[in-house]
């Protein structure tokens, strides 16, 4: 008896799951254009942001419009994300090299702040 209650509570929760799965209202997810530097991080941002704009400036959004947008801001947060990430890893260097120049460090403030210009360049390009 404990058996059969077991099962069909399982059956249950595994029907109720599912379901509430099958309603949900998020489409599936895409993995977008990956960034895996800066420089790609921009390229990505050139390339879909003008898509983007050339769709929202459309009087009405169609449900492609709106799926296509969908898929457009993956590529757009992977970007995003990457030169968030790039961002606080030079605002790190940057605060080496202040730390350095407050305690007279001469060397630490010559190779931490010419790895701050790498990655300056690279986000100002």
């Amino acid at each position: 008896m404990q058996t059969s209650f077991r099962l069909i509570t399982g059956a249950i929760v595994l029907v109720l799951s599912t379901a509430s799965w099958a309603e949900s209202p998020r489409p599936a997810h895409y993995k977008g254009e990956p960034s895996a530097s800066t420089q790609q991080a921009t390229v990505n941002l050139n390339e879909y942001n003008p898509k983007l704009e050339a769709i929202l400036a459309k009087d009405e959004l169609t449900a492609m419009d709106m799926h296509e947008i969908h898929q457009l801001t993956y590529t757009l947060e992977n970007a995003l994300q990457r030169i968030q990430a790039d961002l606080e890893t030079t605002a790190a260097l940057l605060e080496e090299v202040h730390i350095a120049s407050e305690t007279d460090k001469p060397e630490v403030v010559k190779t931490r702040g010419k790895a701050y210009l790498e990655g300056a360049r690279a986000l100002v390009k």
